[in-house]
């Protein structure tokens, strides 16, 4: 039986981080020139307060 290579697997662990890495300053840069995030600040479509969940009792 042939014996894993764990140093192949480690170097493409490795590049896989890398590439990520890059992909997230890249995109960090792209923000900062176009002055905000790439959907404009209008992501309406994420769960917030208005969700239908049962807000706690404010204290009034």
């Amino acid at each position: 039986m042939a014996t894993p290579n764990y140093g192949y697997e480690k170097r493409q662990k490795e590049l896989a981080k890398k590439k990520k890495k890059e992909e997230k300053l890249r995109e960090k840069q792209d923000r900062k020139i176009h002055g905000g995030p790439e959907n404009d600040g209008t992501s309406d479509d994420s769960p917030s307060d208005e969700s239908g969940a049962e807000a706690p009792p404010s204290a009034a």
